[in-house]
């Protein structure tokens, strides 16, 4: 099974879109984001209106139309970046019910809810801990 790269999609563009800000671009378009990320531009375009709607970036449409942020990088947490584009928990459970008739079957909902309910804690915190300015400091550095 792929890992899912929204989140690392969605980072990038909001840190090239503070990069841009910082050497004076106002805005981009979808195309010069997405020819930093190497994706297409729709995809770059569905991800921007995710975080649109999370009020993280704004659009300019007309003449010198793009994208922004919508406040600064030190203000996005990637736990904000996250639960724009892919709320979803990090692990699911069967997609239907075990057998109950089995110990195996009748435990392991229980057992792995918990697992994974500290495992999303902690990756939450995470997430909260760290800004869109940091992954850009860190990219720089790198």
């Amino acid at each position: 099974m792929a890992a899912n790269s929204r989140l690392t999609v969605a980072t990038h563009a909001l840190a090239w879109l503070a990069l841009a800000h910082r050497r004076g671009h106002e805005v981009l378009t979808s195309e010069q984001v997405a020819a930093s990320v190497k994706s297409n531009a729709v995809i770059i375009r569905r991800s921007l209106g995710d975080l649109r709607r999370a009020g993280l970036v704004e659009v300019r449409h007309g003449a010198g139309a793009g994208w922004r942020l919508a406040r600064a990088p030190e203000e996005i947490t990637l736990l904000q970046v996250h639960d724009a584009v892919d709320a979803r928990p990090p692990f699911a459970l069967h997609h239907s019910e075990p057998n109950l008739e089995c110990p195996v079957g009748r435990g392991i909902r229980p057992a792995l809810s918990g697992v994974y309910g500290r495992v999303e804690g902690a990756m939450r915190r995470e997430l909260a801990g760290a800004t869109v300015a940091d992954v850009l400091r860190e990219t720089l550095t790198s």
